[in-house]
């Protein structure tokens, strides 16, 4: 008996040190992680796609997405920036939250051109390099989104900026 009680004390961990199964966890506690772990997934799957297309790191296609994204959503009426958010995976929403940098810096109606010179700005491009990019950007997104959110989205904006939210880089 006394080497039941000294096995016992050195092998199996007692009740209180085993670790906690999944099982264990209250049910809000489980869905509150598996929605993390697919926001992380979604996020990391946009982004290396991102990565892939513009040929950048993903330092600087989180930089890029951002910025591209900020000036996109000021652009297009709220209740439609509201509705590709919807869409889009939950850590990068976060970031455009945090974009306060643009608030009131863009005119109310802006074209391609001031779109480009601002994401160029914001990522310190070279005015040939910035195209690609928000192209790279724009692209990513739209492989987020539904086609009727594409389309939506695509109506609002100026005929000189449409063919960067075009398909094809």
């Amino acid at each position: 008996m006394a080497d039941d009680q000294e096995h016992q004390g050195k092998g199996a961990p007692q009740e209180d040190e085993r670790p906690t199964s999944r099982r264990d966890l209250p049910l809000e506690v489980r869905r509150a992680r598996r929605s993390e772990a697919r926001a992380s997934q979604t996020y990391k799957a946009f982004l290396n796609h991102l990565c892939e297309r513009g040929g950048m790191s993903p330092a600087v296609a989180q930089q890029a997405a951002v910025s591209v994204l900020c000036a996109l959503e000021q652009r297009i009426f709220s209740e439609e920036a509201a509705d590709l958010e919807a869409q889009l995976p939950r850590k990068l929403t976060d970031l455009l939250h945090r974009c306060e940098k643009h608030e009131e810096e863009l005119p109310p109606k802006f074209g391609r051109e001031h779109l480009l010179k601002r994401v160029g700005e914001d990522l310190s491009l070279n005015p040939d390099a910035v195209e690609p990019v928000v192209r790279a950007v724009l692209d990513a997104l739209r492989h987020q989104i539904s086609e009727g959110e594409a389309e939506d989205v695509m109506s609002q904006l100026p005929h000189d900026m449409r063919d960067l939210w075009g398909r094809a880089i």
